[in-house]
């Protein structure tokens, strides 16, 4: 059978994941060496306030929002408190945030299904996480490895910016790209890689200007500028 032009065969496909294998276990190895203590830069200390959080952090600073957690979490410690307080109460407690009364709106509804349909507890699982109100899979990826510890690959900006860059995927979609990762990373290390690509997407392998000089991965990455 002759192959499509363009289209790899079974044993390039098989060849390429062990490739990216070796890289993925060479960057987490070296990233590792750089942020010992990756983690996300947001501050939380339960499922729902990191959800809540993630919600408040959409095209917001991590700063902005962790200066209004204290206030916030002190007033609402739960879903149910968030379902009795009247909207506009809701949005003025959050107005400081980026585009507060649309996250004011998703957030209630967001607590109202945690309340009806999952007595208030945060899902453990991704499925059921994708189902509240303004959560995707990058947040729901986000509370399962944050706050629960679970494996999740995260693919937020940074992830799948560095992601691309390093040569782990060339998908812009970033569930497509969570797919490819989760092949490609071991299960157990998804969390800590993503964390990392995270880290290394805010401090070196920014959007603009990457400091290539100073990455300890350019080695292996389909992107750096710098000759080796």
């Amino acid at each position: 059978m002759v192959q499509r032009k363009g289209k790899r065969s079974r044993g390039e496909d098989t060849e390429r994941a062990g490739r990216l294998r070796k890289k993925a276990e060479k960057v987490i190895e070296e990233l590792g060496k750089l942020y010992p203590n990756a983690k996300l830069e947001l501050e939380y200390d339960n499922a729902f306030e990191l959800l809540i959080e993630a919600i408040l952090a959409a095209q917001e600073s991590d700063k902005k929002v962790n200066e209004l957690r204290p206030r916030l979490f002190k007033k609402y410690r739960g879903p149910e408190d968030i379902v009795k307080v009247p909207l506009e109460e809701l949005e003025k407690d959050i107005s400081s945030i980026n585009f507060y009364r649309r996250k004011a709106k998703l957030i209630k509804k967001c607590c109202e299904v945690l309340v009806e349909e999952f007595g208030g507890r945060i899902p453990e699982s991704v499925e059921d996480m994708v189902k509240l109100p303004g959560v995707g899979r990058k947040t729901a990826n986000m509370v399962l490895g944050g706050a629960f510890g679970l494996p999740a690959i995260i693919v937020d900006r940074h992830v799948l910016r560095v992601s691309q860059r390093i040569g782990f995927t060339d998908k812009k979609d970033p569930d497509k790209v969570e797919e490819e990762l989760r092949r490609i990373v071991p299960e157990d290390k998804w969390t800590k890689f993503s964390f990392l690509l995270l880290n290394h997407g805010k401090n070196i392998c920014t959007a603009r200007d990457p400091k290539c000089g100073e990455c300890p991965v350019c080695g292996v990455c389909d992107s750096c500028k710098v000759k080796l």
